[in-house]
């Protein structure tokens, strides 16, 4: 089951049913099945709170994805996502909003498939996979 949630914003998110389909078919060709993913739209602020009390990183970020995993190749977590950064980002990187809040939305489910960002190789691959996901997106 995937739920959108809002914390401390008001975000109208469109087109949850074909966010949903898409999401499930990317956990399908990584391999996995979802059971409870929670996707919490929320504020910088909020955001910060969070990566400072539970990661000791006094920074502002886009996602932070936190895996509640028991069973291999099954997705049970909660993707927390920073509306005013994802703003930002697009706005500093030139794009559509709507195609950074893919990214974003997709780069925290890649995470609980496995996939880190802290190399530069792993960075280079998570890049490759939004992009080709994000793609796919487009199918529905």
């Amino acid at each position: 089951m995937i739920i959108f949630f809002n914390e401390d914003i008001k975000f109208k998110f469109q087109g949850k049913n074909n966010f949903k389909t898409w999401l499930n078919k990317v956990v399908d060709k990584e391999g996995f099945k979802i059971k409870d993913l929670n996707y919490i739209f929320c504020s910088d602020e909020y955001l910060h709170k969070i990566n400072v009390d539970y990661l000791d990183h006094d920074t502002f970020t886009d996602v932070i994805t936190f895996d509640n995993s028991e069973d291999e190749n099954i997705i049970e977590g909660d993707i927390f996502i920073s509306v005013e950064r994802i703003e930002e980002n697009s706005q500093t990187l030139n794009t559509v909003f709507d195609d950074e809040l893919k990214r974003v939305i997709v780069h925290g489910l890649l995470h609980l498939c496995g996939h880190g960002d802290y190399s530069v190789e792993d960075k280079a691959e998570m890049r490759r996979l939004e992009s080709e996901y994000m793609l796919l997106f487009k199918l529905f």
